[in-house]
């Protein structure tokens, strides 16, 4: 993750949206939102002080431009014990509600340095939206009480009060309850963004690999419920586990993906790994570090050394496990087949994995770049934008995406 925050100063005549006492909304045609975005890599908290403006003529009335952007590392220590939570043997609720309230001050510290990096105050912020850490994701219905109701669950933590208080904004969070609450899982969300942005007369695909895959299709000029967006697989997660498992916790992922280069991925392993239910699993459907973490990186290492991989043979073929099952999705999912792919998220500065992508497929493959917004910040982009949406009481969920039975307005508000 990087720094690509804007020195440009924005001036702040804002019209500003407000929540009344009885729940209700004023409108704004524009807004400042701050959004932040806590990935599956447990890296730290991106912060992206967004500019949201309502347009009736884009397909989904809105438009976002970034002002600034800022990444906050996690600590060693958080980002251990975020590791350690999100292990369902070594989880414990007493160490997630400390970290939920210690990820909300993270959060806090994020957002206001975007917003001195936009060259705003905080009185010219309309609202901070943040999608906290997720640390757990129960994507299968599971039975919850003699009356055989059936339920799926998602578990963010980073308060939302907490980056209230801190900042003196109201803050919006917990964005996937809503989703799950009318049936969906709560994931993905970025298509909500993917179809304001670029939806239009080519058939596209979005593909952002942080640390699950997850990925749009757009066909030409599509309608809400044309769109399909799910989790691919592994994005950077296994190849940023096996790194560190192989370095013994020196690196925590392959910068550049040099090391994955300088081997061999074997079709043998990639092959038998593909064969994982989920991978053929039909849309909607989405994954998480339950299937993907650090177990599955340590049966991964043991396979490749089972058939006497080194160890740049096995990164170079956890890579190619990310490229192939995002190849293969295209081609199980896709249509129409897209006539190109935009790649966002930490992947898409790994040349060996886009180098991978462009064998596999057989669309062109270029990392996102359109008007301020990138393979950095566009998650947090998005939730700058769900926050606008919330405000205006639109609905801002893809069901056909997610798999709910209705579209949804996401987030819940806490005041200073």
């Amino acid at each position: 993750m990087n720094d690509n925050a804007s020195e440009r100063p924005v001036e702040s005549t804002v019209k500003h949206g407000n929540i009344s006492t009885d729940g209700g909304h004023t409108n704004s045609d524009e807004r400042y939102v701050v959004g932040l975005m806590a990935g599956t890599s447990l890296d730290g908290v991106d912060a992206a002080c967004c500019r949201v403006v309502r347009e009736s003529e884009r397909p989904f009335g809105y438009d976002v431009t970034v002002e600034s952007f800022v990444t906050t590392p996690y600590e060693d220590s958080i980002r251990e014990r975020l590791v350690t939570l999100c292990d369902d043997d070594t989880g414990r609720i007493d160490e997630a509600c400390r970290l939920n309230r210690a990820l909300g001050l993270v959060c806090a510290d994020a957002a206001t340095e975007a917003i001195a990096a936009a060259g705003l105050d905080a009185a010219a912020v309309d609202a901070i939206a943040s999608h906290g850490q997720t640390v757990w994701h129960i994507p299968d219905r599971e039975r919850v009480d003699a009356l055989d109701r059936s339920v799926r669950s998602t578990l963010q933590i980073g308060d939302g009060a907490t980056i209230a208080s801190e900042t003196g904004i109201r803050t919006i969070s917990d964005f996937r309850a809503a989703d799950v609450a009318a049936g969906g899982h709560g994931a993905p969300l970025a298509s909500f963004l993917d179809a304001t942005l670029f939806a239009g007369e080519q058939a596209r695909a979005l593909q952002n690999i942080g640390g699950i895959g997850n990925c749009t299709f757009l066909p030409p000029n599509p309608d809400r419920d044309e769109i399909r967006a799910f989790d691919t697989g592994p994005g950077n997660m296994v190849i940023d586990a096996v790194v560190e498992i192989l370095s013994d916790g020196e690196r925590t992922y392959d910068e550049d993906g040099r090391q994955a280069a300088r081997g061999t991925p074997s079709d043998e392993l990639v092959d038998r790994m593909l064969d994982a239910p989920y991978f053929a699993e039909e849309p909607p459907k989405t994954t998480g570090r339950e299937l993907f973490g650090h177990e599955y990186a340590r049966d991964f290492i043991d396979a490749g050394r089972e058939r006497g991989l080194s160890e740049a043979d096995i990164v170079a073929s956890a890579t190619m496990l990310t490229a192939r099952s995002i190849a293969q999705a295209y081609e199980r999912f896709a249509d129409p087949y897209p006539e190109e792919m935009l790649v966002s998220g930490g992947g898409a500065y790994n040349d060996t994995l886009l180098s991978y992508l462009r064998d596999e497929l057989t669309c062109p493959v270029s990392p996102l770049d359109h008007g301020g917004i990138g393979p950095d910040n566009k998650e947090a982009a998005l939730f700058a934008l769900l926050g606008a949406t919330r405000l205006d009481g639109v609905a801002n969920t893809v069901p056909a995406a997610t798999g709910a039975d209705r579209p949804v307005v996401m987030g819940k508000v806490s005041q200073p």
